[in-house]
């Protein structure tokens, strides 16, 4: 610029200046808002899909300790039917002054039998349970990330959009944030 209020501008001057005069583009503007929708929804489906992710695997886990514990139930059952069993063969080969002990030892042996089948029978079914929430929340899992994946492919529409300027790609963008946002319905009713 000169003493004289003469001023010549370059052309970065001069793009800088109408760029920040005229009003922002609306196609970029709604698809920097859609995408950024898009990416905030698709955070909180990763989220929860990791959650059911955690979910699944501690609920597998329970099941694998309740699957031990009732294994060792059923050895300790073993353990008294075989003790059982050697009460009836002493019952068997006695004398007859020692017969009633090990008849009282049958007796004794069977009732424990009885507690520790419980016992076992419980734990399987406990097992059980933990089996079918972990499955139940592996297919929450998938049908989260499932969701998630949809909204990232959603978002990378967008940015091709944006880039090529093709105003009928934003239809698929919403298109497949409306299936994304679906899936994430799914997800969040157990379907």
């Amino acid at each position: 610029m000169s003493d004289h209020g003469f001023h010549v501008h370059g052309p970065h001057d001069h793009a800088l200046e109408h760029a920040s005069h005229s009003a922002p583009d609306s196609f970029s503007g709604h698809l920097a808002v859609i995408t950024a929708v898009l990416a905030t929804v698709g955070s909180v489906f990763s989220f929860m899909g990791g959650a059911t992710q955690f979910n699944a695997g501690a609920y597998k886990n329970d099941a694998a300790i309740k699957k031990t514990e009732a294994a060792n139930q059923w050895a300790f059952y073993q353990a008294k039917s075989n003790k059982q069993n050697l009460s009836e063969l002493g019952i068997d080969l006695a004398p007859e002054s020692r017969k009633a002990f090990y008849e009282d030892e049958v007796k004794r042996y069977t009732a424990e039998k009885d507690e520790i089948k419980a016992a076992a029978e419980r734990l399987e079914a406990e097992a059980i349970v933990f089996e079918t929430k972990s499955a139940q929340q592996s297919h929450e899992h998938h049908r989260w990330a499932q969701a998630t994946t949809v909204l990232q492919v959603s978002i990378a529409m967008a940015a091709i959009a944006l880039l090529t300027q093709r105003k009928w790609l934003v239809y698929g963008v919403l298109g497949l944030g409306v299936i994304g946002t679906a899936l994430g319905a799914m997800a969040w009713m157990s379907v």
